[in-house]
């Protein structure tokens, strides 16, 4: 099975998270894709784009099954190219590499609801008419600016009008001031292929590491070794 890890918004594969799980992954001799999702260009990031980014390397491996794993903004992402490859393999259209688990950290999954938090009217309003917006992005350290179509795109997707599921393990932290935990809990109440586990932390997850890794491990059939 081909594991395939999404970063965060303003995020890296070499957040600590990708790191973690790929070291780990790799001391039992499993291979992570770690998407560069920033990639062309941080500014014109959508939700559009990282699906077909994404797409894109499942269409480079081999053939067989895939795993995503996506934390944040990029579990959003990874619930909408499950779908997207389940309709695809509905439709009777060949599939190569057929999306068969999911895992979600913290996942954002009103973003196509909600769009940015943070931002009062005043300031969304001024993103739209001027364009761009400047933040910091926590993976290099540095102010840049993002366009505002993330914020448009991203009211394409609703997660919540997702029905069928493939088999999907959430990892939510109960103290999460990110993605509000009473949300998840929702999502997975009317979805019987969703696992939801809440843990005492917050929304980096990074309190017991050895615990999310037999979560997912376990999720994924994969040996839990510790180094």
């Amino acid at each position: 099975m081909h594991l395939i890890y999404l970063h965060g918004f303003a995020s890296s594969p070499k957040s600590s998270k990708a790191v973690f799980l790929r070291e780990r992954l790799a001391a039992i001799g499993v291979r992570l894709h770690c998407p560069d999702l920033n990639q062309p260009e941080f500014a014109t990031m959508t939700t559009t784009r990282m699906i077909e980014q994404v797409e894109s390397l499942m269409d480079k491996l081999t053939p067989g099954p895939v795993a995503l794993l996506g934390s944040s903004l990029g579990a959003f992402v990874a619930a909408h190219v499950a779908e997207r490859n389940r309709e695809r393999q509905a439709s009777g259209a060949e599939v190569r590499t057929p999306v068969e688990r999911l895992v979600m950290l913290a996942p954002a999954l009103d973003f196509g609801r909600r769009g940015m938090t943070g931002l009062s009217v005043a300031e969304l309003e001024a993103w739209r008419e001027g364009g761009v917006l400047e933040i910091e992005h926590y993976g290099t350290g540095e102010r840049v600016e993002l366009c505002y179509d993330l914020y448009a795109d991203a009211q394409r997707y609703d997660s919540f009008a997702i029905e069928t599921m493939v088999p999907t393990l959430i990892l939510q932290g109960s103290r999460d001031d990110i993605v509000d935990p009473a949300m998840v809990q929702r999502f997975a109440a009317g979805r019987s292929r969703v696992d939801l586990v809440l843990l005492a932390d917050d929304h980096q997850l990074k309190t017991d590491l050895d615990r999310l890794w037999v979560e997912v491990t376990t999720f994924l059939g994969l040996p839990a070794a510790s180094s």
